[in-house]
């Protein structure tokens, strides 16, 4: 059910203020300022989820019962399951990366399958789902943690590697994980954050069905706006605090990150063993192999996101720190462009750490070949992790708010 009348809102990434007008199906509000995606009318957006979770949660379940990739070489063969690259990094020492690998590729996408279904089943028999909000907001948090779809091109990327090398073999539960992918993807593109809330504060107000907290709503709004107008020192000195904190943790995490980068760039992220002899891979190295093989466009893609994207996340989201805690006022829509640009492409450098998890796990043929991960890959895990927390920590709406001086 839909009101007929605006609906205050305020927008997430520069706190502006807004009424949203009544949406009809297919039209998306954008803010006025910012340009921030605020909300879109799907239509029967949650039927979309459910199905495609549903379609998701299945084939996931597959993709984990069969054979991923095999490889065949001089005579010998070697298959593996998704699951087999968690259990032979753990053998390997490499528990940590093993770790991530089935957290972020089966774990997470199960949690937040599981969550949007139990969402979606309460919200399409009108009733409030115990915890609904809390839940609502620890899948939100969870979704740039979910990497089924980097995990694959990192497994192409693997592949493709070793190619030139031995025969590969796709077993039914790589492409079952494709199929999941996909329809994880698109389950994501139908979770709209601004109607999923609307919808569940709609059915807990239906709960509590009490009209006096209609009225105490109505009053406390009211009462709300004058006191915004009435800016005492004490608020003044908490909203600084707050941006205080984001700013040193932001400042905290990228430092770290970047005395890991040098690690990550500079120790083997992969060894070879191979008859006897020892050849050690660092993350450029690995690039320059590829590029002298022929295999440009795959050079191309770890060269950007495992060498590129970390420097220059890095430096847009010093600058922007440092931007915000002069309280500068320049460039602000640029700078927020900047800002999301960073924010979405940095979990990408996740490629070429899956690509090492899969050849680690899947080439072990004892002194024909063997692969495994260096210490640069925990490094690197450490580099991406943590830039990608300082991008979360990072304040957007300082952006587009002045110094305070008090």
């Amino acid at each position: 059910m839909t009101e007929n009348k605006d609906k205050k809102l305020t927008c997430h990434e520069c706190n502006l203020s807004l009424e949203l007008p009544v949406l009809s199906v297919g039209q998306k509000a954008i803010c006025p300022r910012c340009g921030y995606y605020l909300t879109v009318n799907h239509g029967r957006a949650f039927e979309q989820i459910a199905a495609f979770a549903i379609a998701a949660l299945i084939l996931l379940f597959l993709s984990l019962s069969f054979d991923f990739v095999s490889l065949h070489y001089q005579g010998q063969a070697h298959t593996i399951s998704l699951l087999d690259t968690y259990f032979i990094l753990v053998e390997q020492g490499y528990f940590i990366l093993g770790f991530l690998l089935v957290l972020t590729v089966v774990i997470l996408p199960l949690v937040v399958i599981a969550g949007l279904l139990y969402l979606t089943f309460f919200i399409e028999f009108d009733r409030y789902p115990a915890y609904g909000t809390q839940v609502a907001k620890v899948l939100l948090a969870l979704l740039p943690w979910s990497m089924a779809e980097i995990f694959l091109i990192g497994v192409l990327v693997s592949l493709i590697k070793i190619s030139t090398l031995a025969n590969i073999g796709i077993g039914l539960s790589f492409y079952a994980y494709v199929l999941f992918s996909i329809c994880f993807i698109t389950t994501i593109q139908y979770i709209d954050k601004q109607a999923l809330q609307d919808r569940l504060q709609c059915l807990m107000a239906k709960k509590s069905s009490d009209l006096n907290e209609k009225i105490n709503e109505k009053i406390n709004e009211k009462t709300n706006e004058k006191q915004e107008a009435i800016v005492n020192k004490d608020s003044v000195l908490q909203h600084q605090e707050q941006a205080n904190r984001s700013i040193q943790k932001t400042w905290a995490l990228l430092i770290t990150s970047l005395f890991l980068y040098f690690p990550a760039n500079l120790l083997p992220i992969m060894t070879t063993r191979s008859l006897g002899k020892e050849e050690l891979n660092t993350i450029l190295g690995g690039v320059m192999v590829l590029w002298q093989s022929g295999s440009y466009p795959i050079a191309i893609v770890i060269f950007i996101a495992s060498i590129v994207v970390p420097i220059v996340k890095f430096i847009v989201l010093a600058w922007l720190n440092y931007s915000v805690q002069q309280g500068s006022q320049d460039f602000q829509l640029q700078r927020m462009q900047l800002y999301r640009i960073t924010e979405f492409v940095g979990r990408w450098s996740m490629i070429d750490i899956f690509a090492v998890a899969i050849l680690a796990s899947l080439i072990q043929l004892g002194t024909a070949m063997t692969i495994r991960p260096g210490h640069a890959a925990i490094a690197f895990c450490g580099v991406v992790i943590l830039t990608m927390l300082a991008a979360n920590t990072f304040d957007s709406n300082l952006i587009w708010k002045k110094k305070n001086k008090i």
